[in-house]
Formats: C-alpha cells, structure tokens, sequence
C-alpha cells in the first residue's frame, strides 16, 4: 500500500505540474497558481463530509499551515525562477532540494533504510536531476548577453532554486509532522494558507486574473490534482518511513516529462531519457529489497 501511494502520489504531482505549465503559458503564473489553490482547496471541502471522522488539535493545523505557507513560497519561487532564469539549472537543482531537505533530516532523525533501499534512494536523487534537464534552447537568458551577464544569471538562478527547493522540501516535512488522527484537516490548513498566501501578492502586484475559459480549466484540473497528490502523500506518510516515501512521491518529474512526450509531443534529451530509466531501476530497488 505504500509503494502504491507514493508511486501515484508522483504520478498525480506530475500531471498537475503539466496542466500548470500548460495554463501558465498562457495566462499569468500568479493568477494561474490563485485558480489552482482556490481549487483544490474547494475540491477537498467537498470530500470532507464523506471521509472517516478526524479529530485535528493546534498543532496539526499549525503543522498545516506551515506546509502551506512553504509550499506556496516554493512555487513562486520555481515559478519566478523558471520565468526569468536558467530553466536547466532552476528545475534540477530545485527537484534535488526538495527531495534532500527531507530525507536528510529524516536520516539525522534516525530513520535507517536497508542497503537496497538506499541505493534506491540515492538512483532517485539522480534520476530526478537527469529528468529534470532541459534543453538549452530553454535558456531564457538573453542569447546577447555579455560572460558576466551569463555568469550572474547562473548566480541568480542557482540561489532561486536552492531557496524554491528547500521550501518544498520543508513542505514535505511540515506535513508530515501532522498526526494520523488529524485526517486531512492539515492540508485544509496547508491550501487556505497557500491561498491566502497568494492572492495576497495578487492584490499587491495588481495581477489581472481574467483569462480564457479553456486556461483557466486547465488551472482549476491541475488545482484539483494537486490537492489529489497531496492527500496521497500524506497518507503514505502515515504508513512509512519519510525517507522512502519523499523519495518517490518526488519522482513527479518524470511524469510531467512523459505527459509532455505523450500530449505535446515533446522529444526527450538522452538525459532525460537516461533519468527515466533511472527512475524505474530506483524504483525496483526501493520497492523489491529490505
């Protein structure tokens, strides 16, 4: 059951990401991430009445809302930096914080995964650099811009990412720290805090949030996935150990890398194709050893 969870919580998480970049590329990100937020978090209320009872105290919607707030700075960040910095350098570097920030305070904390699954870990975090490549003609530097210009933006882009990656990684922690009783109460928290959150940087940068019917669908379907991939991740969280289940709930690049081959038609690099294979192989370690 676990596996299952986290394998389709990265599944989900990676959909999501790819009906949001659909969406952003034709409306504003914020507007777009306000949709998506108001969404889930709708979707999720809606499915409140029909889950087993959950009694939350203080401390698991404090835990919630952290996650949020989190959460919610390290999307705009990815956002911000994929808009206005080096993609292939952004994008990577984001995945393998997010993805070390928490199994290494996991580890700190006393968690001791079995060689197998440790070697699974460690073909992850290299599978999730690899997808996560783009090409260089994503570059959205200023193909004239001088070495030094060049070297800055690799500056720039490089503290973005490593600020938006630590961010979803604390994401991952913060809600993890919530306890089992509290049902899905903390991602209630987590989604109204983020929404707050966002719509008040709409407000003070006068975002403009009309947009075509058909983008803001978009936005509002990877809204409610999501909030769908979150519920999975924090589910998996209470039935193994946070290591392993980061690990694989943060192989959702590789989903959004193949639903862009599938539906865009997009080719794959020979890193991202070598990512991918990674990806599978870490899988079969994590899931088939002790």
């Amino acid at each position: 059951m676990l596996y299952v969870l986290t394998l389709a919580s990265a599944a989900v998480y990676g959909a999501a990401d790819f009906l949001g970049g659909l969406a952003s590329r034709r409306a504003n990100a914020i507007a777009i991430v306000v949709i998506s937020q108001l969404a889930g978090l709708a979707a999720l209320a809606l499915m409140l009445p029909i889950l087993p009872a959950a009694t939350a105290v203080r401390a698991d919607f404090m835990w919630g809302a952290a996650a949020g707030v989190m959460g919610g700075i390290g999307v705009g960040l990815l956002y911000h930096g994929l808009a206005n910095g080096v993609m292939a350098i952004v994008a990577p570097v984001t995945a393998l914080c997010a993805v070390a920030v928490p199994v290494l305070t996991a580890v700190a904390l006393g968690e001791r995964p079995g060689s197998g699954k440790t070697g699974g870990i460690v073909l992850a975090i290299l599978a999730i650099a690899l997808v996560s490549q783009q090409s260089s003609g994503d570059d959205t530097r200023d193909p004239s811009a001088s070495g030094s210009d060049a070297a800055a933006a690799r500056s720039s882009s490089i503290i973005i990412a490593l600020a938006s990656g630590v961010a979803i990684g604390l994401f991952f922690l913060a809600l993890a720290r919530t306890s089992p009783a509290a049902g899905m109460w903390p991602l209630v928290a987590a989604r109204a805090a983020s929404f707050v959150l966002f719509s008040a940087i709409a407000v003070v940068l006068h975002t403009p949030m009309r947009m075509p019917s058909g983008v803001a669908a978009l936005g509002i379907t990877g809204g409610i996935l999501d909030m769908l991939a979150n519920v999975l991740y924090l589910l998996a969280t209470r039935h193994g150990l946070l290591s392993i289940v980061v690990t694989l709930s943060s192989l959702y690049p590789a989903s959004t890398v193949l639903l862009a081959r599938v539906v865009l038609g997009e080719r794959l690099s020979g890193r991202q194709t070598a990512g991918v294979v990674c990806a599978f192989a870490a899988v079969v370690l994590i899931v088939g050893t002790k």
